[in-house]
């Protein structure tokens, strides 16, 4: 018995040049690149955006009833 076949399963060369084939291969080229991108987005620390640019209510001017409190 040949070492490469005691190995695993082996498919012929005619297989693997179908187009079925190659839509297959191409699927899951796609999802494993999707899990990753999921993978390394759950392990980064969340940003929130609203931190960045700020609220839009936010008012120039204290309507405080103490006039000198923060804005």
């Amino acid at each position: 018995m040949d070492t490469v076949t005691a190995m695993g399963i082996l498919l012929p060369e005619s297989l693997l040049r179908t187009e079925v084939f190659a839509v297959l291969a191409a699927f899951v080229s796609i999802n494993t690149i999707v899990y990753v991108t999921l993978a390394v987005a759950k392990i980064l620390p969340k940003v929130y955006v609203l931190d960045w640019i700020g609220p839009r209510n936010r008012r120039a001017e204290t309507r405080s009833i103490r006039p000198d409190a923060p804005i």
